[in-house]
């Protein structure tokens, strides 16, 4: 089946056309591989620190005229489009101590991450003063992110995965334009029994 002229002429096209399409994903992966693998050599310790001070408006403090409860949706939003902050919002928590019905105390916390970013914000319930420490660790820890798709999003997320099924797509019409040509054909599974071999013996002696 697979010697069909037919399969041979689709395997054909589809190999080219998924190869070409992959060219700058495979070599995205590529570089990002190494520069993950050697993290220490291009990421730096110390991340670009900006703070970020303001006031959020009383309104956004309670939520369905109930005090004390805030308007979570919109205060998040306040917050990232007055700080000018990107990322997706994680970890939201919200600590109150009450004496009776007067709030003594009260705080509310969360982060905005995303590739290679992230940002704490705090806001005092009290008195409505907040800050923000943003930190930015440079356009190789962004790839590095990408690469593994942390903090990227649900559609990047589908994009590695689509990549990674074209990806498969490449090489099996790539083996299957070798299966008529048998001598290529056998050369091939030798070179890939030769390889896979190489691999598990590197992973069994040298992988602590």
């Amino acid at each position: 089946m697979l010697k069909n002229k037919s399969v041979q002429s689709w395997a054909r096209v589809l190999h080219i056309y998924i190869s070409m399409a992959l060219l700058m994903v495979v070599l995205f992966f590529v570089v990002t591989g190494i520069t993950l693998n050697r993290a220490a050599w291009f990421v730096s310790d110390t991340p670009a620190v900006r703070l970020v001070e303001f006031t959020v408006p009383a309104g956004l403090l309670r939520s369905n005229d109930q005090a004390d409860t805030p308007n979570q949706f919109a205060l998040v939003e306040f917050v990232k489009s007055h700080g000018g902050l990107s990322g997706q919002v994680s970890g939201y928590e919200l600590y109150r101590d009450r004496d009776g019905d007067e709030l003594v105390a009260g705080e509310i916390s969360f982060s905005f991450k995303g590739p290679g970013y992230s940002a704490s914000v705090f806001i005092d319930m009290l008195t409505g003063q907040g800050e923000v420490e943003e930190q930015r660790f440079g356009l190789i820890a962004v790839l590095n992110d990408l690469h593994k798709g942390r903090n990227s999003g649900a559609i990047w997320q589908l994009f590695i995965d689509i990549s990674a099924l074209l990806m498969l797509g490449f090489v099996l019409t790539g083996v299957c334009l070798l299966v008529p040509k048998k001598k290529s054909f056998i050369a091939g599974l030798k070179w890939c029994g030769w390889g896979s071999l190489a691999t598990f013996l590197l992973y069994w002696i040298a992988v602590p």
